[in-house]
């Protein structure tokens, strides 16, 4: 099991629903959560090992949200 952590520009509950089917439906993602109350609007992902953090930045710059690895 991998977690990826990325701060993004998901700042609201709809932009949350907006990509919850495609999160939900991504074959190496097996949970995953937007704190929306957060600053940096922390994007949270569990998956396999095969899953990559350019993946996930792609993955949600071609539904117009940006997306970048935080770090600690």
């Amino acid at each position: 099991m991998k977690l990826l952590i990325f701060r993004t520009d998901i700042k609201t509950k709809k932009k949350v629903k907006d990509i919850k089917n495609l999160l939900n439906t991504h074959t190496t993602i097996t949970n995953w959560s937007v704190d929306t109350e957060d600053v940096d609007n922390v994007l949270r992902i569990e998956a396999s090992e095969n899953l990559y953090e350019k993946d996930v930045i792609n993955l949600m710059n071609t539904q117009g949200f940006y997306c970048e690895p935080l770090k600690d």
